[in-house]
């Protein structure tokens, strides 16, 4: 399964997430996780110190290698340098697995924690006044669009906050998309716009609310979304504690928040991926990016009898 965490600035996605991710190792479950915020934060939150966070090795920063190694073979894509982030697969083009070994992997992931976890980076200096965040996030979309997992694997992501999302076909890449949501009038906001972008896409949109100290707290997010509140997470010492440094067991979390974590599992463990859709919606936005600003002639590199799916075979190279 894939899975996405997005809401708005501040909301504590990051925090939810990394407890997600948390409470799945706890487990034993293969865990790939990706950090795609412009603020990253979820190394830290999984337990990195600040120093080590620093000196990840980053997506954005390995770009090249990647495009050369998804285009395999491909013989519509004839160099790497003619790939965009939205270049979808096709026959010839090199698939890969959450958990197995290869270059991109290798240089751009780090264990940690029992998870596998790449981040996207942050914005250097030289960026600042030239680039979008996307050209960095342009190296996941890319990687996610050839990943074939398999029952049992959990790929989560750490999206950019609000609508930012939407820059792109990123948000049509995941299985289950929980919308982290405060029990205020702006977070019920972001809802509302992501819910109404998200809708002719067939995203699966699962809100769950955080910092929710009360009853009328839990009261006012159910009457604002209704039935797509999944449950909420409460104040929580442990995550406090975490906050200062001092990490604890997922285990020791509170019984009420273990609980929507476990209800949070059981919603992706639910769900089926049609990889038929999976493929025409990346192909979907290929055709989007070549007609705005990529050039019609990247229409090219669509093959149009491929279907991305557990049934390909994925060689390592």
């Amino acid at each position: 399964m894939k899975i996405a965490f997005v809401g708005k600035g501040g909301s504590g996605k990051t925090t939810l997430s990394s407890l997600f991710v948390a409470y799945l190792a706890d487990a034993g479950k293969p865990v790939l996780a990706i950090d795609a915020d412009i603020n990253q934060h979820l190394a830290v939150a999984l337990g990195a110190t600040e120093e080590e966070a620093l000196a990840w090795p980053t997506l954005g920063d390995n770009m090249a290698l990647i495009k050369e190694y998804l285009r395999g073979d491909n013989p519509r894509i004839p160099d790497a340098a003619s790939m965009i982030k939205t270049t979808p697969p096709g026959r010839g083009s090199r698939l890969v697995r959450p958990f197995e070994d290869n270059p991109v992997f290798s240089t751009c992931f780090r264990q940690l924690g029992g998870v596998r976890l790449g981040v996207t980076g942050q914005f250097d200096e030289d960026d600042l006044g030239v680039k979008c965040y996307h050209s960095k996030v342009g190296a996941a979309e890319l990687l996610l669009n050839h990943l074939v997992d398999v029952d049992g694997e959990y790929v989560v992501m750490d999206m950019t906050a609000g609508a930012d999302a939407f820059a792109s076909g990123l948000f049509t890449r995941f299985d289950v998309t929980f919308l982290v949501c405060e029990p205020t009038v702006r977070s019920i906001g972001v809802y509302r716009q992501y819910a109404d972008y998200a809708r002719d896409f067939g995203v699966r949109l699962v809100v769950v609310g955080n910092k929710v100290t009360d009853t009328d707290d839990g009261e006012f997010l159910r009457e604002q979304v209704g039935s797509a509140l999944l449950g909420w997470m409460s104040a929580s010492r442990h995550v406090r504690a975490a906050e200062r440094g001092a990490a604890r067991p997922i285990t020791e979390l509170e019984p009420h928040n273990l609980e929507t974590l476990r209800a949070m599992r059981a919603t992706v463990d639910a769900e089926q991926r049609d990889w038929t859709r999976y493929q025409r919606q990346a192909v979907e936005f290929h055709l989007r990016n070549a007609r705005a600003w990529a050039g019609a002639d990247l229409a090219d590199q669509v093959d149009p009898e491929f279907v991305l799916g557990p049934q390909l075979p994925v060689e390592s190279a």
